[in-house]
């Protein structure tokens, strides 16, 4: 069945005991081990994942993908959230993307009427990057630049629109103060490699070409071994995030984060108008790793940006760096994406390289709340099989992982004493290893119960129950975390509120093959109306 971290078709296998019976109707393939050793001995590749997918996937919108009928098609094979790229296209663009996606959202929920889409929107910045311009004036132009032969950066504005094999424009004006002489200059996540053979001042800089190959419009350029003077919001980004206030996305997926000061200023700029939107901080060079403890503590979640981050730290070093700022978000509990570069051959091709499917693998297995397509789903002649591809993998990846140690080693590394809402969360998730429960369904206002719940890691989906829409889009951030948008008006009698709510989800869940019946279900909701009281855990028989 397509759709939503879709579920898919299980295979039905024999069970050599009552508990690996119980894990299959339990919708997980886990075994049991005695640790991860054995956990990994008895790993089974002809044995199904599970039924549903928990990892939330990211796509980058493009000219590839920016129409309604192909946003559908997107959705229905996994999408959750939509990013726009404001690196490149203009408002004008982005409003119509973002209407598009809105319009698919809706197209879908008409036409099943028993299934929630909620679609989330990022909005990510330029932020302190430098870019290239426009391919002989066009988006979608690419050139081939040929190792050993002579390019000129330009610095000059009107070349913007020219840039071809032998002039490449670069919207950092005071670089060639910056750099000298054989410096050098890495173009496209570092595909492309410069370096300096003449400065030529303000006009630009004379260059060879170390490395070529096939360059298309505004690529990302690192300058590794250079102070870059760019300040953390220019006015660009400042105009962007106002009008992503005027668009109500949902998050701002902030570029180049070096330090904690940063979200204070975008912060700043969002205003109490924008206080809502969720800031996902991206990680790409030394400055943002060295303050990463800093940084974490003030954002709403962070971005794994391995782009620039392989340029500007080695790239034996990358993923090192990716799997410390996983662990430090889930040991926090605040949400992570793994993005670049993850199916990158499927901008091409139809099918991945297996090094690629390990990677998001890996970072399913590392922790990632989120996975992020990038030029796969952007520009890429397969948009739809690269969004099918990753919900595969990230199924079977879930499907291995070894959910008891991890949830072991969550709660431990709770503070002590612990909330009365963390209390609970923890406890649900432990009631839902105990019982096998089919799903935990929370009643919840402004998501932060579902967050807390998916913090520690259950096995089974969460089924987060809210009458507010653009708490069910933030909810996609969440691993696990199914947003289920209630419908109905409050019912004067609290107690006849909730049973609705606990009721509509276990129906919605049925749909979906979430629930079956028989199944127990973990139900989590509050003492009273509103935020803040969440406190109660029920254990339902389906």
């Amino acid at each position: 069945m397509p759709g939503h971290r879709a579920m898919s078709d299980v295979p039905k296998i024999s069970s050599t005991n009552d508990y690996e019976r119980q894990c299959h109707d339990a919708k997980h393939y886990s075994q049991p081990a005695l640790n991860l050793l054995e956990h990994v001995c008895k790993m089974d590749i002809y044995k199904g994942a599970g039924r549903v997918r928990q990892t939330g996937i990211v796509c980058t919108l493009g000219p590839a993908s920016c129409e309604v009928a192909t946003i559908e098609k997107m959705i229905q094979s996994g999408m959750n959230i939509a990013r726009m790229n404001f690196s490149h296209g203009s408002h004008e663009y982005h409003a119509n993307t973002i209407a598009n996606v809105r319009q698919a959202e809706a197209n879908l929920n008409k036409a099943q009427s028993n299934f929630d889409y909620r679609i989330g929107i990022a909005l990510d910045t330029k932020g302190p990057e430098i870019r290239t311009g426009l391919i002989k004036g066009s988006g979608t132009e690419e050139i081939t630049l040929i190792t050993g032969n002579k390019i000129k950066i330009s610095l000059d504005p009107s070349d913007h629109d020219k840039c071809d094999e032998n002039i490449l424009y670069a919207d950092y004006k005071n670089m060639y103060n910056v750099l000298k002489k054989g410096s050098l200059i890495y173009v496209d996540d570092g595909l492309i490699s410069l370096e300096v053979d003449k400065v030529l001042g303000p006009n630009g800089l004379e260059c060879i070409i170390l490395n070529g190959g096939s360059l298309g419009s505004r690529k990302g350029i690192n300058l590794p071994e250079a102070n870059v003077d760019l300040p953390a919001l220019s006015d660009k980004d400042k105009g962007d995030l106002k009008f992503g206030i005027k668009q109500k996305v949902d998050f701002v997926f902030a570029s180049f984060i070096r330090k904690a000061e940063d979200i204070s200023e975008i912060r700043k700029v969002l205003g109490e108008e924008g206080k809502d939107i969720q800031i996902i901080s991206k990680i790409e060079n030394h400055e943002g790793v060295r303050n990463f403890d800093d940084i974490l503590e003030v954002t709403d979640g962070i971005m794994v940006a391995r782009g620039d981050l392989g340029i500007e730290i080695p790239p034996e070093k990358v993923f090192l760096a990716q799997k410390m700022m996983i662990g430090r978000c889930n040991r926090i509990g605040k949400p992570v994406i793994c993005a670049t570069q993850m199916l990158e051959s499927m901008v091409k091709n139809p099918r991945p390289t297996r090094a690629e499917g390990s990677d998001v693998a890996n970072a399913v297995l590392d922790g990632a709340d989120c996975v992020m397509l990038s030029g796969e789903t952007a520009k890429g002649k397969y948009p739809l099989e690269a969004v099918k591809m990753m919900h595969k993998i990230c199924r079977e990846a879930e499907a291995a992982m070894y959910h008891d140690a991890h949830f072991e080693s969550l709660r431990k590394a709770a503070i002590i004493p612990t909330s009365p809402d963390q209390t609970v969360a923890i406890s649900a998730v432990e009631a839902s290893f105990k019982c096998l429960a089919g799903a935990i369904i929370v009643l919840t206002t402004t998501g932060k119960s579902a967050h807390l719940i998916s913090s520690y890691r259950p096995r089974c989906p969460i089924l987060a129950v809210t009458r507010e829409p653009h708490v069910a889009r933030r909810l996609h951030l969440y691993r696990g975390v199914f947003p289920i948008l209630y419908p109905h008006e409050r019912d004067s009698d609290w107690p006849a509120d909730l049973d609705a709510r606990v009721a509509f989800a276990i129906a919605r869940g049925k749909n979906r093959l979430f629930i079956q019946d028989g199944d127990y279900v973990i139900c989590v909701t509050g003492w009273r109306r509103g935020a803040g009281s969440t406190n109660t855990l029920r254990i339902i028989s389906v």
